[in-house]
């Protein structure tokens, strides 16, 4: 009788650990992304040329998180993102060498309501109009990325002291809306940034509109958005406010996606532009950027696929010394084949070429991705690499 207790106690045991394992989850996940790049021009301080070299992130920047999740019962969880960024060239870690440089947050999900997270976070446009570009989290991924970032849509820039709600789906509507704190005293709106963003998921066409605000970006080292020496941490413009609009839209039919987007970004007293992977001096009234762009996909078969872009960004610059109009002409072509569910290879090439910047630095160099920019108005890249995701 003692043994057939004990036989119960134990079997009890067991069955309540496995329970609670399945009850709670933590998943290590990543990409792995490497290739060799030629880019027709890059200036240096010793000169400028034709580059060939090994690049980490061509499509996708190479990362490794934990993300997590604990069923609290009558459909609440308890969820958390811990997700670091790293070069798989030299090993170094990027986001300015943060631990969880991409995303740090924790919060609670409700499977009728949404989810409220704070920490570290995307804005509205990244989440709801990126996935609708070839950039960001597009199929074109890094180097396809507009001018400069200027819109965010590659996911550059990340809110700190972030509180946000994303919603659950209602018959295929979500929105989302966020406040990121300055964290200063005395200072309540110094670098702070807000951001809102509503879509629809109908089948095969998906739409989405988003917007986001930063004020006094880069003012300070702990606010929203934070400023230091470099990008990888930064604002991709320091000034006095940043404002982007965003609207998107894509549609699916068998074998081919088709996507529309259109970003308008609005700088107020520019003092610094990144460019190159290093933050640059800029001094203008007021700095704007439309970005128009076209995109397509199509799979050949399950394991290739063909797909290509054109965006057109037209700029307008207010300064004392003279005004100016620049506009930038931006292609990209890309194959991918697909070796297995997690591992692809993939050759994708570029071409920038920017007009009307009347002289003005920076802006008269074209820049692709975080490269180091040109000497001239044109540049093109040719990457062919290798991504594994886990």
């Amino acid at each position: 009788m003692k043994k057939a207790l004990l036989n119960i106690l134990a079997l009890a045991a067991a069955a309540a650990c496995t329970s609670a394992h399945a009850q709670s989850s933590v998943t290590l996940y990543g990409t792995v992304d490497a290739g060799l790049d030629y880019v027709s021009n890059q200036k240096s301080s010793t000169g400028h040329g034709t580059t060939w070299g090994m690049q980490s992130g061509n499509v996708s920047t190479s990362r490794w998180g934990l993300r997590g999740t604990e069923d609290l019962g009558g459909g609440l969880k308890a969820i958390f993102d811990l997700e670091n960024g790293f070069s798989v060239v030299n090993g170094k870690g990027s986001n300015g060498g943060y631990m969880f440089g991409r995303q740090a947050w924790v919060g609670l999900g409700s499977d009728q309501y949404g989810t409220l997270t704070l920490g570290r976070q995307y804005d509205a446009l990244v989440d709801m109009i990126a996935p609708m570009s070839a950039t960001g989290s597009g199929f074109g991924g890094n180097i396809a990325m507009h001018p400069f970032d200027n819109d965010n849509l590659n996911n550059d820039v990340r809110m700190n002291n972030a509180v946000k709600f994303r919603s659950a789906t209602y018959a295929g509507f979500q929105v989302e809306g966020a406040y990121a704190f300055s964290n200063q005293g005395g200072g309540f709106a110094n670098n702070s940034a807000y951001t809102m963003g509503a879509s629809w998921n109908g089948g095969p066409i998906n739409l989405a509109v988003a917007y986001f605000q930063g004020n006094e970006p880069g003012s300070t080292t702990n606010g929203a958005l934070s400023a230091g020496s470099g990008t990888d941490n930064d604002p991709m413009f320091v000034a006095a406010r940043t404002r982007t609009l965003g609207a998107g839209g894509s549609y699916t039919i068998g074998p081919a996606k088709v996507g529309l987007v259109f970003t308008r970004t609005m700088v107020a007293e520019p003092t610094q532009i990144a460019q190159g992977g290093s933050l640059n001096a800029f001094d203008a009234d007021y700095l704007t950027f439309n970005n128009f762009e076209v995109n397509g996909r199509y799979a050949l078969t399950p394991q290739l696929s063909l797909g290509g872009s054109y965006t057109y960004t037209d700029g307008s610059v207010s300064r004392a010394e003279g005004n100016a109009s620049p506009h930038w002409n931006q292609f990209m072509l890309q194959a991918d084949y697909a070796l297995s569910r997690r591992t692809d290879v993939y050759l994708e090439g570029v071409y920038q070429r920017v007009s009307g910047a009347q002289g003005i630095p920076v802006l008269g160099n074209a820049s692709i991705y975080n490269l180091a920019a040109s000497s001239n108005n044109t540049q093109a890249v040719v990457a062919a690499g290798m991504r594994l995701k886990f």
